[in-house]
């Protein structure tokens, strides 16, 4: 695996994923799951953020200790899949700005095409981690980076929960730049590029419209 690619192996993620993979696992039950997933994910997407030393007066003396310096953070869902990591980031970082872009694929040429991005207007000074449950093809993940790269932010991180080794490697060519964070990496995609045996569709499972 290449070294930008980080695979979780914590018991807590990995069975929780498992419970997420079972066809039998409810939409709110898939749901809770997502988010939960995310914000345990979110502690190592998090490892490196910078810290400085201050001091603070506790009720008995003076302590020496660390705060989070440094880029703050931005999350940035792709649409809709992505909504569903949201709560469970900013339940651990609820400073956290959020921004939102949706692509939809063309039908004649196939290519991505954004019809909506609204990022925090400090976006370019803020560490972005773009969120996508599923990394399959990794086209519309790598179109959306180029989206945001576009409007001048340098620092960006992909979370996902399951990638597919296609879905990285098209990161990997794209964006060498960019870390990808995932629960569990799959082998190959189907003829629909569902990744197998991934979980489905993660937005109709999240929202309930399949």
């Amino acid at each position: 695996m290449n070294n930008n690619v980080f695979v979780f192996d914590h018991p807590l993620i990995q069975h929780k994923i498992s419970l997420l993979r079972d066809k039998n696992t409810n939409t709110k039950e898939f749901r809770e799951l997502v988010s939960e997933i995310s914000m345990l994910m979110g502690y190592e997407v998090t490892r490196n953020m910078p810290l400085k030393e201050v001091e603070i007066e506790t009720p008995v003396g003076i302590a020496k200790t660390k705060v989070i310096s440094g880029k703050k953070l931005g999350i940035v869902p792709i649409l809709r899949a992505g909504l569903g990591m949201v709560d469970g980031m900013l339940s651990l970082l609820p400073m956290a700005k959020v921004g939102h872009i949706g692509l939809y694929r063309d039908p004649e040429t196939l290519e991505p095409v954004e019809y909506y991005c609204k990022l925090p207007v400090d976006a370019h000074e803020r560490e972005i981690v773009v969120l996508d449950p599923m990394l399959a093809t990794g086209g519309s993940a790598s179109a959306a980076i180029k989206f945001i790269k576009e409007r001048g932010v340098k620092s960006i991180k992909l979370m996902c929960l399951i990638a597919a080794k296609p879905g990285i490697e098209r990161i990997n060519k794209d964006h060498p730049d960019v870390e990808i964070y995932c629960a569990a990496v799959d082998e190959t995609l189907n003829d629909h590029a569902y990744i197998v045996p991934g979980l489905g569709d993660a937005g109709d499972r999240l929202f309930g419209t399949k």
